[in-house]
């Protein structure tokens, strides 16, 4: 019995790695390059702008005069396709801007393979300054709203007014983390996912960071799934994980003084409704308002309640 029990442990090692093998062979999911995604998930009135050398999905759309133009800032692996609620809202009194930032969505890695949180800001001014716009209403999402206000902290003169929607920024702790982010912060794993991706595993994902998971529909995980496999995204996934602020610049936060619109979804799992209220209590005169059933991309989850706070805001 003892040497058929040691003869089992010795097969373990060699049946997991069959496991594993079959696994990887049923998921195999190599990047897809640009050209391939393009005519789904770039129609017009999608873009791609020359941003100091890099090819960035950009939709520039509504009002062609609007002097001080609404431009929204994306999460981790998100895209410019979340706002599509807000910009059809939004494009009839104002000039709205969406983009993919470099590593996600369609406008994919940057030379660099730097996706540290100055470069993203020096990116959006770029951009910014290629578009020809001088100031701005800026808002983003999670990492997209951490951006923002770093950009507002950088360059005050060139943002008029800042929304927050679920915005990182904190040294915060989660209560709750998408399976797809836990692999690609771990070693190993995230690069045994640049070449496989489970279907399930992109779906427990989306609805991990929705209040209510039913509301995830097949189309939004083909969305996701797509950007997630275009060329280079999952090795810049790797490397953003490993190049995260994690509340280094937090204190800037208290210098911010412009008007600002913190919107949260209390069922947050991610980024807790707490830091929503630092955030409202660290900027003198912002104003909070909380959805107490969305979760963490409540402008992707419900845009007409969510987009309906902005509209006041900036009426």
């Amino acid at each position: 019995m003892g040497k058929l029990i040691w003869k089992g442990m010795l097969y373990l090692p060699l049946l997991l790695l069959a496991v594993l093998a079959v696994s990887v062979a049923l998921t195999w999911a190599p990047d897809k390059p640009l050209s391939e995604l393009k005519q789904r998930w770039a129609p017009p009135p999608s873009q791609f702008v020359n941003v100091t050398g890099l090819q960035v999905h950009v939709r520039d759309e509504g009002l062609r005069d609007d002097p001080v133009p609404v431009v929204l800032i994306h999460g981790t692996s998100a895209s410019l396709h979340t706002w599509e609620g807000w910009v059809a809202a939004l494009k009839g009194k104002h000039r709205v801007i969406t983009m993919d930032l470099p590593g996600f969505g369609l406008t994919g890695p940057n030379a660099q393979d730097d996706y540290s949180n100055p470069v993203y800001v020096r990116f959006i001014l770029d951009l910014l300054d290629t578009l020809g716009v001088q100031k701005c209403i800026l808002g983003g999402n999670s990492l997209g709203g951490e951006i923002a206000w770093q950009v507002a902290a950088a360059a005050p003169q060139r943002v008029e007014k800042l929304i927050l929607v679920d915005a990182g920024g904190y040294a915060f702790q989660p209560k709750s983390l998408p399976l797809g982010f836990i692999i690609a912060r771990t070693p190993g794993l995230n690069k045994l996912m640049e070449w496989t991706l489970p279907r399930s595993l992109m779906e427990k994902s989306v609805r991990n960071v929705y209040g209510d998971p039913a509301l995830v529909t097949p189309a939004q995980v083909d969305r996701y799934e797509a950007m997630t496999l275009r060329q280079g995204n999952r090795h810049a996934l790797g490397r953003r994980f490993s190049q995260l602020d994690a509340g280094a610049t937090a204190a800037k936060i208290k210098t911010l003084k412009l008007p600002t619109l913190i919107i949260w979804g209390a069922q947050d799992q991610l980024i807790p409704i707490e830091y929503g209220q630092q955030f409202n209590q660290d900027i003198a005169g912002s104003k909070l308002v909380r959805f107490e059933k969305l979760g963490h991309v409540p402008q992707e989850e419900d845009p007409v309640a969510t987009v309906a706070a902005v509209k006041a805001f900036l009426n």
